[in-house]
């Protein structure tokens, strides 16, 4: 089943999609990647939908990736003895570690990390920004604010800090319990929530060990602040508009997703949109002209991927969403100005063997109009190269490895096959060949660019390339 587009398509697995019928009416419309949720659902649930992930590989013979995302740390406030307040915009108001119920004048807080990070004149957000206090003076266990959007404030609702960095792990005990039983499942892929700095991707490295990659989540101000540290220690990133959107002034989104983007193309790591790109096709079969803009917008930036959350997790259109986020991606890639954007903006190559063989592959698949790009690869590296140079035809990634494979199922323009590692040179050509025949990317008299490393087999070392006539 190969794909007429170069972005991918991440949905979102949840209550309307959960069974193995509808994630096989996913994959057909489109999707490329699952995502499990580990903020909802058990684990029997996710352990249920990667089996049926398994199950349709298995039947369709295509490697899929399943994207595990862990919860991260949430920060809410406690409950109030009438259940809700109405705050009033000047007025005072205090946050503490008391246990006793909130009233109109404070509310408990039981987050000590919190207060130790807070300062006067930070900024306090609750409810995803419906409410936002200032402080005006605080310690160890309390804080005095000023209300200056008022609102109605109910039980244990989140709580947001912009600007501030706060002294916790991106993993709680729950993210490393459902870290330990995604890994055993099989995850492609970790999504790690509430990264703040380049550090914060140590732990998750360790405990990970090899089994997954692992992606970052951009939605802390301050991760922006070292996002070219952040994006060199991991896999991937993803943009996280939901949480990013409430931290910071919505103007400031559109600019930032582009940023981040453009970043992580120019170091080579997929990176994925996410968050409200088709929001109205929860219960709507279309979405709006604004929405499909918005999907268009990140294909133009070469996204690698955008994803779906709740019109797949929970919307009741799962299957249109998919399919109608193909069409917009499809349609987007067509035109004549995306070929521009992606050649106006490409990055620069490293001194390196590979990136000189990986450049000089798509300018001569450009030359001689080649009808792909075959790249050797066992740890992904040397196909993710290839994919960084946005070539005009498609790369056809040949791994010994089925997790190598279900990874590179995220990054653009890539169709990944499993297959032996070549034995020599004429092998090399015969198979890469056979196989771009095979999965319809080159018809016979066409030609494909070849990159591989030598010895055959050796990870990270493509040093060859050669022309073949399939």
């Amino acid at each position: 089943m190969r794909r007429q587009r170069n972005a991918k398509i991440i949905a979102t697995l949840g209550p309307a999609s959960g069974d193995k019928d509808k994630i096989a009416e996913l994959f057909e419309a489109g999707a490329d990647v699952f995502r499990l949720n580990f903020s909802h659902g058990t684990h029997a649930d996710h352990k249920a939908r990667i089996e049926a992930i398994r199950a349709i590989e298995q039947e369709t013979g295509r490697p899929i990736g399943a994207l595990m995302d862990l919860q991260g740390p949430k920060f809410r406030v406690g409950a109030f003895a009438d259940g809700k307040i109405q705050l009033e915009s000047g007025q005072r108001f205090r946050l503490d570690l008391s246990d006793d119920a909130g009233d109109g004048t404070r509310a408990p807080l039981p987050h000590p990390e919190v207060f130790q990070a807070l300062a006067a004149d930070a900024h306090v957000l609750l409810d995803d920004g419906k409410v936002r206090l200032q402080v005006v003076k605080c310690d160890d266990s309390s804080a005095d604010t000023t209300v200056i959007t008022g609102g109605t404030l109910s039980d244990h609702k989140g709580v947001n800090l912009p600007g501030t960095v706060i002294p916790v792990s991106p993993l709680t005990d729950k993210d490393r319990k459902d870290l330990r039983y995604g890994l055993d499942m099989g995850a492609d892929w970790v999504a790690l929530s509430f990264v703040q700095r380049p550090e914060d991707i140590a732990e998750a490295r360790k405990l990970v060990a090899g089994r997954a990659s692992i992606m970052a989540k951009i939605e802390k101000p301050a991760a922006i602040d070292r996002l070219g540290e952040i994006i060199e220690q991991v896999d991937a990133v993803m943009v996280a508009r939901g949480d990013l959107g409430v931290e910071m002034p919505p103007e400031d989104v559109p600019s930032l997703q582009r940023r981040i983007v453009r970043v992580a193309r120019m170091a080579g790591k997929p990176v994925v949109v996410a968050t409200q790109m088709l929001e109205s096709m929860v219960q709507a079969p279309t979405p709006t002209r604004a929405e499909a803009s918005d999907v268009a917008t990140a294909v133009y930036e070469g996204a690698d991927a955008v994803m779906l959350s709740a019109e797949t997790a929970a919307g009741e259109y799962p299957r249109e969403a998919v399919a109608i986020m193909d069409r917009i991606i499809r349609r987007v890639e067509r035109d004549p100005a995306y070929r521009r954007v992606m050649d106006a903006e490409h990055p620069y190559a490293q001194s390196t063997d590979a990136d000189a063989i990986t450049e000089a592959a798509r300018q001569a698949a450009h030359t001689v109009r080649a009808a792909a790009i075959v790249t050797y690869t066992s740890t992904g590296s040397t196909t993710l190269r290839a994919a960084r140079e946005r070539p005009e035809v498609p790369v056809l990634a040949l791994t010994p490895n089925r997790g190598t494979a279900r990874r590179l199922a995220l990054a653009w323009g890539v169709h990944c096959v499993t297959s032996h590692d070549a034995k020599d040179v004429e092998d090399m050509v015969e198979t890469a060949c056979h196989q771009a025949l095979h999965e319809g990317l080159a018809k016979a008299g066409e030609r494909i660019i070849i990159t591989a490393g030598m010895p055959f087999g050796t990870p990270g070392a493509t040093n060859l390339l050669r022309i073949a006539w399939v």
